[in-house]
């Protein structure tokens, strides 16, 4: 795992704008307003008024562009908490599973509060492909949107077309208010959403890899996520993901994406695929847990630890019980 390594990143909603230093009062109406501010201004103020430029860490998809392979994590319990243990521990991303997951919209609002205080970039999972759940997510401001179940060029282009304003595509506008454009202070977030969205699209049934180098090659695809599980249960294999057909087919959908050139390549690593050997075969986006995985490991340890140390002074008090008596 060495070899997959993190820079800082910072969400798309965690730009800071330079505030000025005083209010300024309108004695006819008794109000108090701000002067205008400009988006994207990373200046931040020292206690003795200096000031010095910062220069915004690079998005997940500008790292994709320089050839880096990134590796996340995905949580499914909601806990900000959690959501900020893992952006301070250093994943490169985190993806929020409302597929999976318990929670919805209002329930990922906090994890994304608390991983844009790390500076780690969000994805958030959706449930389904539709245009409702992508505008309420998109919204929010994560980099990243992963629509589950693509199985075809069309539903692909479907996709990308829920994450485009009017007339590219057909998401509601709101951006003057809502969190992606940062309420409204980014006044670049028109002319930039596009560029700093990842768009992923999920391949996990064996008509989607059929399809899938058409699918990778569709405008506006980003990156093609693989899933291991759901393709092997369309397989007819649900109790063997490592199963040898499974992976033959794995590798043909891998090729299929890499052949187009055009999407990137993101997966999960499964007890038979390790995070090297997918870095290996062209994945740019890996992800080794989740936080469920990682806590159920090590609650389940835990346990196994106290009891054995249970069993092992039972068997020391009994050795010491016999001694005793053989010694009388």
């Amino acid at each position: 795992m060495a070899s997959l390594t993190r820079s800082p990143i910072s969400s798309s909603s965690s730009s800071l704008s330079t505030l000025p230093k005083t209010l300024i009062h309108n004695p006819e109406t008794h109000s108090l307003s701000f002067p205008k501010l400009r988006s994207k201004s990373l200046t931040l103020k020292s206690s003795a008024t200096a000031s010095a430029a910062v220069s915004p860490p690079q998005s997940l998809k500008s790292r994709l562009k320089n050839g880096e392979t990134l590796y996340g994590i995905f949580l499914l319990t909601f806990s900000p908490t959690l959501a900020e243990i893992s952006g301070l521990s250093g994943y490169d991303f985190a993806v929020i599973d409302m597929e999976h997951g318990h929670g919805g919209i209002s329930d990922a609002l906090p994890c994304l509060h608390a991983l844009a205080a790390t500076q780690t970039p969000a994805v958030l999972r959706l449930p389904e492909s539709s245009p409702t759940w992508a505008k309420k997510a998109l919204d929010l401001g994560p980099q990243g949107l992963m629509f589950p179940m693509i199985d075809s060029p069309k539903s692909a282009r479907k996709a990308v077309s829920y994450c485009r304003y009017p007339p590219n595509g057909v998401r509601g506008s709101a951006h003057t208010i809502i969190r992606g454009s940062d309420y409204g202070i980014d006044e670049g977030y028109l002319s930039n959403y596009e560029e700093e969205l990842l768009i992923m699209c999920q391949v996990e049934s064996e008509e989607g890899v059929k399809k899938i180098d058409e699918i990778s090659a569709v405008d506006g695809v980003d990156c093609v996520q693989m899933g291991p599980l759901d393709l092997s249960a369309s397989m007819g294999y649900l109790w063997d993901p490592g199963n040898k057909k499974v992976r033959e087919t794995m590798r043909v959908a891998e090729k299929g994406v890499l052949k187009e050139g055009k999407a990137y390549l993101s997966g999960f690593v499964m007890p038979h695929d390790g995070a090297t050997e997918m870095r290996r075969r062209g994945y740019h986006m890996v992800a080794g847990a989740t936080d469920v995985g990682l806590f159920r490991t090590a609650a389940v340890e835990d346990v196994r630890k106290f009891k054995a140390c249970l069993v092992d002074e039972d068997k020391e008090d009994g050795k010491e019980s016999d001694e005793k008596y053989w010694s009388e």
